[in-house]
């Protein structure tokens, strides 16, 4: 597995675009395909994704293959990943 964390200042444009910008955390296997994602808003929220919880409410994990080469600057070992991810509690689980 690949561990990656990634800015989005991008507007979410749903009902949960007050939430503010995101922090994205994705874990992907060697071929880019995603099988963890954490997404922490700038007010707090944070929601998450893997094989067994796809989608609900709030969205859901991606089906796009990452590029590789272009999530390469933000790769970051797992440890970081686990130990940043540690402090926050999924509104979704």
């Amino acid at each position: 597995m690949r561990y990656f964390r990634r800015p989005w200042m991008e507007s979410r444009g749903d009902e949960y675009d007050s939430w503010g910008a995101c922090l994205y955390y994705l874990a992907a296997d060697d071929q880019g395909d995603v099988h963890e994602q954490i997404e922490v808003y700038a007010n707090g929220n944070a929601i998450a994704y893997d094989h067994e919880h796809d989608e609900d409410r709030f969205g859901f994990l991606t089906y796009a293959t990452l590029h590789l080469d272009e999530f390469a600057p933000y790769e970051i070992a797992e440890r970081e990943f686990r130990d940043d991810l540690a402090q926050y509690r999924p509104m979704n689980r």
